[in-house]
């Protein structure tokens, strides 16, 4: 499967879910960056919303939770982030059928 395929099947999967984060004025705290630790260990898959009042672009987030957190921003669009961890991620562009 290629990356592309990969981060078509990651969207499939997260047209389903809610924002469980929401990254607002504050920005991202330390707080914040375990917590999607947290949920990435126990869902593999998360959105997140970086709500108009913060003082970063969602590109910006995005790239420093991926960093933060080890794991992957697999699209952003507006407000919202899709992250996927890196176990998940290698696994779909590895995959072969």
């Amino acid at each position: 499967m290629t990356e592309k395929e990969a981060k078509k099947e990651l969207m499939r999967r997260a047209n389903e879910l809610s924002p469980t984060v929401h990254v607002g004025k504050d920005g991202l705290s330390d707080g914040i960056f375990e917590e999607i630790k947290n949920q990435l260990k126990k869902n593999r898959l998360i959105k997140l919303k970086v709500l108009s009042n913060s003082e970063d672009g969602a590109k910006e987030v995005a790239a420093a939770i991926a960093e933060a957190t080890d794991s992957v921003a697999v699209d952003v669009r507006g407000g919202v982030i899709v992250l996927a961890d890196k176990r998940t991620w290698t696994s779909l562009c590895q995959k072969k059928f």
